[in-house]
């Protein structure tokens, strides 16, 4: 069972004796997430659910929280104000920037902005803790969805001979692995005067920049042009590897997090909840069944060698 938000207040030392107020708060698909004011200074509390990882849908907890903190020292994340390891919860710096929406990641004029968020994140002074491989982690899903009975789309496993050519492309040369996100959609940025910053570190790990390029263009559902966009601001100047590996990532990352839904819908939907997990699947399915069997995606292939 998960720890509460009064749980995790009693457990901080440092809160003895003050004043803690519980304000009003959206977000938080998996763990739980509160906006709170410690004698007047605003911060977030996140209290992990043990729940999450075991259902296969997060980086074990100790290592999301190691995580959290090196994003921190990039400049990236949220500063890391108290660990609760007994529940285990996070108290972070409150970003008082606007949260971004679907609309917002899709506007060029900001596209490099997410990309630089990006840079700065992958460039942070330690490595992640943990590895993630998109391909590694859509095997592991589709385990789970096996062993549990969860329901799949029929034709799911006739796409996994064209997601296996996906892998063996996109794994025969790939970049130096950098601590990546992983789990871009728009509501994990948040935008300040300052830049960008990102939060929520759940499947968080060392992995190929490619794929966070294309986890943002899956979640944003991205045009060729805005794709191309976020790819060559990452890199610095027109790029068409890393534009065709992107698309292929893309691809792959509505491939996988369809799984991800199901898994959610299947074992973890909580009775008054109104996000339609199950819905969240099908739009992903419907993409990414679109984008394996594009007549383009032989060509895609042959550019990200």
């Amino acid at each position: 069972m998960s720890a509460t938000v009064q749980d995790a207040i009693s457990q901080v030392p440092a809160w003895t004796g003050r004043r803690v107020e519980l304000l009003p708060m959206t977000g938080g698909l998996s763990h739980l997430v509160a906006h709170l004011r410690v004698d007047g200074v605003d911060q977030v509390l996140r209290v992990l659910d043990p729940a999450v990882a075991e259902a296969g849908l997060g980086v074990p907890l100790a290592e999301e929280i190691a995580n959290t903190v090196v994003a921190a020292e990039s400049g990236a994340g949220p500063r890391v104000l108290h660990i609760i390891e007994a529940l285990p919860a996070l108290v972070l710096e409150y970003l008082p920037g606007r949260t971004l929406g679907f609309a917002d990641t899709r506007e060029p004029g900001r596209i490099p902005q997410l990309a630089a968020a990006c840079r700065r994140l992958h460039a942070a002074p330690r490595p992640f803790v943990n590895d993630f491989d998109i391909f590694a982690k859509q095997r592991r899903l589709l385990e789970i969805c096996h062993r549990h009975g969860l329901t799949v789309f029929p034709d799911y496993l006739d796409h996994l001979p064209i997601a296996q050519e996906l892998e063996q492309v996109l794994t025969a040369d790939p970049p130096p692995a950098r601590p990546c996100h992983n789990d871009l959609l728009a509501e994990n940025f948040l935008e300040e005067p300052g830049g960008i910053r990102i939060v929520d570190y759940q499947l968080s790990g060392m992995g190929d920049p490619g794929f966070e390029l294309g986890n943002i263009a899956a979640e944003g559902q991205f045009d060729p042009d805005r794709l191309a966009l976020l790819a060559n601001a990452y890199s610095g100047g027109a790029d068409p590897r890393l534009t065709a590996r992107t698309r292929l990532f893309q691809a792959m990352s509505d491939f996988t997090w369809t799984l991800w839904f199901c898994i959610h819908h299947g074992l973890l939907s909580k009775p008054g909840s109104t996000f339609d997990y199950w819905g969240e699947a099908a739009g992903k399915w419907g993409r990414a069944k679109a984008a394996l069997t594009d007549p383009g995606l032989g060509r895609l292939l042959q550019l990200a060698h």
